[in-house]
């Protein structure tokens, strides 16, 4: 028997990961992080338990690309869903829709981003890998179709109203309705209600936003204001993925198990 060429090697490793994605989603959505093991990940991936730890230097970075990987592949069925938009208004339709693909999933999957959401603004921090990055990729696209002049600036700006969002979708204790939320994104990129994946309208629904202009960015204060009033402080940095104190507790969704 002839020994595998190296692409077959490739693929054979790619699936093996996938697998190890998918069942690290399914099982944290099913039982909770805590009570989700490497053991019971590999057991419902079909795979080795050492071949976890030899992809994945923990639990934490494995669900972080996990989920990474679930909101890019939902991202990317919502963009190419048919009719596939053209001609001028085509990028808002997709901004649409890359807002109802994120808040969607913040919507029918809460424990699985709650979870998610935690262990960002734990210590760890937000963790780089290739799922990450092809998510990234894929809102930079969508604001380019926008019409963005600066993609680089207004991806950075879009990923932190969305997490922003789905941090006030999750708050425990104090949620806001995912329609109040959309009618405000919508009505800041100037997107019609019709657009991306509208939910269904019931009467205590926030009245569709009014398509046109965008909201203006606000110019800069001219001064700083006096210390000690409102808007004192240090700027904070461009690059937070959040703005949100979501005190969510990630670990309460299951029983504690030990680690496997």
């Amino acid at each position: 028997m002839s020994p595998r060429s190296a692409s077959v090697n490739e693929e054979l490793r790619r699936r093996s990961q996938q697998r190890l994605l998918q069942a690290t989603v399914d099982l944290v959505d099913e039982y909770g992080y805590e009570a989700t093991t490497l053991a019971s990940i590999a057991d419902r991936a079909g795979a080795a338990r050492g071949l976890v730890s030899y992809y994945f230097p923990g639990k934490r970075q494995l669900l972080q690309s996990a989920v990474h990987r679930l909101m890019h592949t939902e991202l990317a069925a919502a963009l190419a869903r048919e009719p596939v938009p053209t001609g001028d208004d085509a990028g808002r339709e997709l901004l649409a829709r890359a807002i109802d693909a994120i808040l969607g999933l913040a919507r029918d999957r809460p424990r699985l981003m709650r979870t998610h959401m935690a262990g960002i603004l734990q210590a760890e921090g937000f963790i780089q890998c290739a799922e990450q990055q092809r998510l990234a990729e894929l809102l930079r696209e969508t604001v380019v179709a926008y019409g963005s002049d600066d993609p680089d600036t207004d991806y950075r700006l879009l990923r932190a109203l969305l997490m922003g969002a789905v941090v006030a979708v999750l708050l425990p204790g104090a949620p806001m309705p995912t329609a109040r939320l959309r009618a405000e994104l919508f009505h800041r990129y100037g997107l019609d209600w019709e657009l991306g994946d509208p939910p269904p309208r019931s009467d205590d629904a926030p009245e569709p936003p009014t398509a046109g202009t965008p909201r203006p960015t606000p110019d800069p204060p001219t001064s700083a204001p006096p210390a000690g009033q409102a808007g004192s402080g240090p700027v904070p940095d461009d690059d937070a993925d959040a703005d949100a104190d979501a005190d969510a507790d990630a670990d309460a969704d299951g029983p504690a198990v030990s680690r496997t």
